[in-house]
């Protein structure tokens, strides 16, 4: 998946939507209701301005994990480790490293938990 890709669909797992307003500008809006900046659209892609920079914000990626709810919070974090190659219970230095996995990291394994990942790994 692009970058791209992968921000809108984890957007659209946060209850993002994109909407067209009266002045026929799509525009990104929160789960709330409330509208953001502008999306700029091409023939090819779409910037989003307005949604959070999930791939590299921390703070965005643990609200996104927020949404996982505690049902899937535990396969969420064994999919973490399969993305680090790692261990999640066992291994102190595996521990340290799912700890500290990147916020690129975390989207690809969150995506992968709620079945929107497309591509190989």
């Amino acid at each position: 998946m692009t970058p791209e890709q992968q921000r809108v669909a984890i957007a659209e797992a946060c209850g993002w939507t994109a909407t067209v307003d009266d002045d026929q500008f799509w525009r990104a809006t929160r789960a709330d209701g409330s509208m953001t900046s502008d999306l700029w659209c091409s023939m090819s892609s779409v910037w989003n301005v307005g949604i959070p920079d999930y791939l590299n914000d921390l703070n965005a990626m643990h609200d996104a994990e927020k949404v996982l709810g505690e049902k899937r919070i535990r396969s969420y974090a064994f999919t973490l480790a399969q993305v680090l190659d790692t261990s999640p219970t066992v291994d102190l230095d595996d521990q340290f490293l799912n700890i500290h996995a990147t916020a690129a990291q975390r989207a690809e394994a969150f995506l992968r938990t709620i079945g929107k990942w497309k591509g190989a790994k």
